[in-house]
């Protein structure tokens, strides 16, 4: 088969699947992205997350070893909620971040990357592919870059035209010498503004991010959450998106075209003093098909006691005490006794200094210290 007729067909049965965008790209290694990596691992700013070999996240060969070609494909993600509930005083709501609205985008990605390499698998016989969605060893941005589906944006995003940074990526590694697209050009310009609003500091520079202290990755932690942190992340309980949502590039763009991705607004701004007490299938039931229930219902209970302390939510005080009392996870009774000491009522600090005659966990022992310390404050 003509390839560069066949690479046309896969164009026209990508988009016929719901596949918003389709880019192509050369299979050679990223050498300029091994030395930004390498870079970051020595500036201690990576997650922990990444595949740790810098090798297999830059050379495709060393993934499918006849590799010629990536296929980068995108897929929008809507960008507004239709009829959000607002959150008021006894009935305080979090939110999670636009990527996890509507179904998981790993389960969709992975059903459309699957279609595709059926569709090539029964067109070309000695056909090899190898795909992967966000957690596989390639860098998603980088091949997407490259295969000119958008520009590698300041906020370490791709932004397309089209649908600006609101875009899910995912890849095929394939034996198929397509035809490479030209990359974009970098359309930031002077524009700083996802630098300058990012709540933590953690765009260092243009491109470059200290993960450790993103508000996407804190979310998704399981221990205490530092201190200077708790103040920050506000009413959020899964990942941030401040900085898309100040920039340029995003203003107008909706994209409520992919139903799958369609929020349920009472899961993705859901009330939070029901979260607190959930049980994991609870949980399960009610989160479990978006990205944000990844990591459990920890994080999220975590969370949800920090935004309920940053709305000052003083009907969340007894059940907060309800927490510090009889959790048996430590993270939770010390967050709770951090988040009810800067509630500040009176009923909150009699419970406090009541627990600390018998608590035992030295961590939370220290979270109520703290939570007693606001007294002064308040």
């Amino acid at each position: 088969m003509n390839v560069n007729q066949f690479q046309q067909e896969l164009i026209s049965y990508a988009h016929s699947i719901g596949i918003d965008k389709i880019g192509f790209a050369s299979s050679d290694p990223f050498r300029e992205l091994k030395n930004r990596l390498k870079r970051q691992q020595e500036l201690g700013y990576q997650s922990g997350f990444e595949e740790p070999d810098l090798d297999k996240r830059t050379n495709p060969r060393l993934l499918l070893n006849e590799a010629e070609s990536i296929i980068s494909i995108a897929i929008a993600y809507p960008s507004r909620m239709e009829n959000a509930p607002q959150g008021k005083k006894g009935s305080r709501r979090g939110i999670f971040a636009r990527a996890s609205w509507g179904i998981d985008y790993h389960t969709v990605l992975r059903d459309r990357l699957s279609k595709l390499e059926q569709f090539i698998a029964e067109r070309i016989v000695d056909a090899k592919t190898r795909s992967m969605v966000d957690t596989g060893e390639l860098s998603d941005r980088a091949v997407a870059e490259r295969a000119g589906i958008g520009w590698s944006a300041k906020n370490c995003s791709v932004i397309t035209p089209e649908f600006g940074s609101y875009v899910y990526l995912g890849e095929i590694i394939t034996n198929i010498p397509f035809a490479p697209d030209a990359p974009m050009e970098d359309e930031c310009g002077d524009c700083r503004l996802c630098l300058d609003v990012c709540p933590t500091g953690a765009l260092i520079e243009g491109g470059q991010l200290n993960a450790k202290r993103c508000i996407a990755f804190l979310t998704q932690t399981k221990t205490f959450l530092p201190d200077e942190f708790r103040t920050k992340i506000g009413n959020r309980i899964y990942g941030c998106d401040t900085c898309q949502t100040v920039c340029p590039k995003n203003k107008g763009i909706s994209n409520t075209h992919q139903l799958d991705f369609q929020p349920d607004p009472e899961i993705a701004k859901p009330l939070l003093i029901p979260l607190l007490k959930m049980s994991n299938k609870e949980f399960k039931t009610r989160f479990g098909h978006v990205s944000g229930s990844w990591r459990g219902k920890k994080p999220i209970q975590r969370n949800s006691i920090l935004a309920l302390a940053h709305f000052k939510e003083e009907s969340a005080v007894p059940h907060l005490i309800d927490l510090l009392q009889h959790d048996t996870r430590p993270v939770i009774r010390g967050t709770a006794a951090w988040a009810i000491g800067k509630i500040g009522t009176q009923e909150g600090i009699v419970a406090l200094r009541k627990v600390l005659q018998t608590e035992v966990d030295s961590e939370v022992i220290t979270e109520i210290h703290k939570g007693l310390a606001f007294e002064k404050v308040n």
